[in-house]
């Protein structure tokens, strides 16, 4: 528990956060996912499937788990939000290699999570080449609503975008106690979503790299807790 809410609040009522962008309202889910209730549309960031194998692979030992735990938490929050569209915006898998090395029970979960929705794959630095055997539709990047989804964030004053590649994290210290957990980063023009794969680490959002994106313009912030999802005020943020 981040001890970032009052006891006489459910834990229930901190699942989800409001967000507006450019006029149009969202849910930020505990999870990491984004899911916009008018399009019934799930979109995920950065799910870097296979990355403990491709470490083993290179003499790294990472536990070979991290697809399994990625897709259950995928398909627990697509049935929670009843998402009819799910839209994954690239570094879906952590790299090219990832169809081999992808066991046969984890690709059926993943066509069963398919099931009786439109799936689109964005595809990212990761992941340029998607094979047809994952299932879904591919694109560089996609419009939807008005609002470009795509991989990599533009630089600039760039507005109605929804992007990932960044694993945005926050810092905070609150009552002594330091805290450091991924966000969603945006400012009512864009927003940037955490990375929801389960072996994903963050880069903090006060870092010089997020500079291009927001300028020094001002952030809104919401950290995942173990439990919930907390707006945060920028002047809780701190540096690494």
């Amino acid at each position: 528990m981040l001890g970032l809410k009052p006891e006489r609040f459910d834990l229930g009522e901190f699942m989800t956060q409001p967000i507006t962008l450019c006029g149009k309202s969202f849910l930020a889910d505990q999870s990491g996912a984004l899911y916009w209730p008018v399009e019934k549309t799930l979109i995920v960031a950065d799910l870097h499937l296979e990355k403990g194998s491709a470490h083993a692979s290179r003499g790294t030992f990472l536990p070979p788990y991290d697809t399994r735990q990625t897709l259950l938490r995928l398909a627990e929050v697509i049935d929670r939000l009843e998402s009819e569209t799910v839209i994954a915006l690239g570094d879906s898998f952590h790299d090219g290699g990832a169809a081999e090395r992808l066991c046969d029970e984890d690709l059926q979960i993943l066509k069963i999570i398919q099931e009786d929705r439109r799936w689109i794959w964005i595809t990212g630095n990761h992941d340029p080449s998607i094979p047809e055997e994952f299932g879904g539709q591919r694109f560089e990047e996609f419009d939807l609503g008005g609002i470009k989804l795509r991989h990599e964030p533009r630089p600039g004053g760039i507005t109605h975008e929804i992007a990932g590649h960044m694993h945005p994290a926050a810092r905070i210290s609150i009552h002594g106690t330091s805290i450091r957990r991924p966000c969603f980063v945006g400012n009512g023009l864009r927003l940037i979503l955490p990375a929801f794969g389960a072996y994903t680490g963050g880069l903090n959002v006060l870092d010089d790299a997020f500079l291009p994106y927001f300028g020094n313009d001002g952030l809104s912030v919401w950290i995942r807790g173990e439990e919930g999802l907390y707006p945060i005020a920028t002047r809780l943020l701190r540096r690494d």
